[in-house]
Parts: structure tokens; sequence; C-alpha cells
């Protein structure tokens, strides 16, 4: 099983980075045109991290696998503990998939929204924790 960014957020990422850019070459204002490349920056790296990190997070029955953008880190179940927490901020709850491997050999705390998995957080979290069983 593995869960990765929607095709289409990401695809939509790359367009406004292109027209960020495209923008740049036609504003004469230097000002504007600072403004349009720290945008593009903003708007390209995101979608560089949807493109290269795919898929986010993968599991099977030997552990989970996350993605980033520099590589994968492998967790076996033993190494790490599944949670789905709830925040509620600015009167808006969110769900998020925790995967704490505090007993790893180093241990890391990785933290999964709905746009890192393109799935609602409390199915990925049910689907692991069947899996780990």
């Amino acid at each position: 099983m593995s869960w990765a960014p929607q095709p289409a957020v990401v695809g939509v990422g790359w367009v406004m980075t292109a027209l960020a850019l495209l923008g740049t070459l036609f504003v004469g204002d230097v000002r504007g045109t600072i403004l349009l490349v720290i945008a593009t920056f903003a708007v390209g790296l995101p979608s560089l991290f949807g493109t290269v990190a795919r898929p986010r997070l993968a599991a099977d029955q030997t552990g989970v696998t996350v993605r980033g953008l520099f590589g994968a880190r492998h967790w076996s179940w033993g190494e790490v503990n599944v949670r789905l927490a709830r925040t509620r901020r600015l009167g808006r709850e969110s769900e998020v998939v925790e995967l704490d491997a505090d007993n790893a050999e180093e241990p890391a705390l990785v933290i999964l929204g709905r746009l890192d998995l393109g799935a609602e957080p409390h199915d990925v979290t049910d689907a692991l924790l069947r899996l780990r069983t």
C-alpha cells in the first residue's frame, strides 16, 4: 500500500510555478520581478517535493517507508508507532498521521497530512493499523 500527493495538486503547483516564472520575464519593474522570483520558489519547491517524494508513504508486512526529497527511511513495525492526531486551531479541526519511530536507532517523528498523503488521514491510519496486525 502506498500514498502520495494527488497528481492534480502537484500539476497545479507546476502550472503556477511556470506562470510565476513567465511573469518574471515580462515584468519591467524590479520590485515586481523580485516578488515573482520569490513566488516562483515558494510554489516551485513544494511542487518539486511532491514530484520527487512519490510515494510519500508506503507500507507492507515488513514496516513503513517514508520518502523525502533526499531519500527514503524505512522502519519495521516494531520501531514505529502509528496514531491519528487531531488538533483544533482557529476554530478548525485537522487530522494528521503521526509516525513515531521512537524505538529506532535514529528516533524520528514524521507528521503527514492530507496533502502529503492524497487521502484522508483517518483512512490511512486505519489501513496502517490493519496492515500492522
